[in-house]
This record gives structure tokens, sequence and C-alpha cells, in this order.
């Protein structure tokens, strides 16, 4: 893992490194057309740092963005300087402490990474594998226009009396 530009590996620690690239995948996983690849990216990354104790669990807070109106909590995960959240467990609602709202003052750190840069990190980070192939739809074959088969008469005046295929 190497540093972005304007930045030496002295003033990025690994576990910073890594947290920036979470973020920048986060962050356009929320605008993203089809988001399930990247989320799934940041998801198995967190959760392979939680295993080797690069991140912590820090507790429970509300949900910003409830599903169905229903009251939801999201698990705080504390990564170097970077804060993220995901989905409880079971054993989450349960062992975790429960902090009330989010703090709307903490804020992540700014990163500099591109997009396919901070995939890449990830990618190599969680050893990626055939399964978290990146989910784009099937792309529908666009028929050329000059193929369709266009009405050979088109009447702009339709008359009931003469019938709809009638050419005068």
């Amino acid at each position: 893992m190497q540093p972005s530009k304007g930045q030496n590996e002295n003033t990025v620690s690994p576990i910073n490194y890594l947290a920036q690239a979470i973020f920048i995948v986060n962050k356009h996983a929320k605008t993203a057309p089809e988001p399930k690849y990247l989320y799934d990216l940041k998801r198995i990354a967190l959760n392979k740092m939680l295993g080797e104790g690069k991140a912590q669990k820090v507790g429970l807070h509300f949900s910003d963005n409830p599903r169905l109106s229903a009251q939801q909590s999201d698990v705080i995960i504390r990564c170097g300087d970077f804060i993220f959240h995901l989905p409880p467990t079971r054993e989450d609602l349960k062992t975790l402490p429960h902090l009330g709202s989010r703090q709307v003052n903490v804020r992540n750190p700014k990163a500099s990474i591109s997009l396919s840069r901070a995939k890449k990190i990830l990618q190599d980070y969680i050893g990626y594998t055939d399964r978290l192939q990146e989910d784009k739809p099937p792309q529908k074959k666009k028929q050329h226009e000059h193929l369709r088969r266009k009405p050979s008469f088109q009447n702009t005046f339709p008359s009931s009396f003469l019938g709809k295929g009638f050419k005068y």
C-alpha cells in the first residue's frame, strides 16, 4: 500500500490508509447507480479489519435514515482516524452499548485517493475473489434505428369513415 500524492509513508499509517480507501468507496457508493459491489467491498474490508484488531466496534447509534420509518440502529466502527457504520448483528444488539443519536459535529478527515485506487487497495487487502465481481446489470442490446420496422404509411388525418389503413 502506498500513500496518495502529497503524502509520504511517515504521515499515513497503514490502518489510516485502508480507512481512507474504505471512506472513498463508501462515499461513492452513496451516489452510485449500482452500489451493491462498493458496499460489499466496504463490509468485507471492515469485517476483516475487526477480525485483525485494526478496527474496534464502539457502540450503537440511531440510524439517520431508518427503513420504513421504524427506529433502527447502526454499529459504529472506529478505524484509525475514521468512523464508519454497518448494520448490527443480533450479538451486536445484545452486547454493544447504545450511544443514542449520532453526533453531528464528529466528521471523518478528508481523504485524497481516487475511487479506482481505493477499490484496488481494498481488493488487494481482502484477497479479491471471483465471488465479489462487480455487479453490473446486463446491457440490453440496442437495436439500430435503421433496422427497426417502420410503418410504410402514416395517415395524419385518420377518418373513421374511410377505415384505419386506407390510403388516399
